[in-house]
């Protein structure tokens, strides 16, 4: 898992840098939390918790100022959202949310960077 994710950071054009501030593995699974800084000074924050029967994640980008651009969560609180658990926060709006892996997020985030 671990190595998937550095070479995920390592590897992407529009990462600039990042710090992986926790990780902890475990039996069945794991937690991790970093701060990436992409160009055009973004930053996404991210912290997922897996282990065999459950998943948490959340994904916050945001502007230099610390404005958020959009965050992606699975907290079960917007049972309305065709996509729940998994959302996404764009000011006080939710959408439903198709991006629910680190992966998926980045790759979303590279394409809205790469065609500023």
């Amino acid at each position: 898992m671990k190595r998937d994710v550095l070479k995920l950071l390592e590897e992407s054009k529009v990462i600039e840098s990042f710090e992986i501030l926790d990780f902890r593995q475990f039996d069945s699974g794991f937690y991790l939390k970093l701060a990436i800084k992409f160009i055009h000074n973004t930053y996404l924050y991210a912290s997922e918790y897996f282990d065999v029967s459950e998943r948490n994640y959340s994904f916050h980008w945001q502007d230099q100022n610390g404005e958020m651009i959009l965050r992606w969560d699975n907290a079960p609180h917007h049972p309305n959202i065709h996509t729940y658990p998994h959302h996404k926060h764009k000011t006080s709006e939710v959408f439903p949310s198709l991006e629910i892996t680190l992966e998926e997020v980045i790759a979303f985030i590279e394409n809205e960077l790469t065609n500023q």
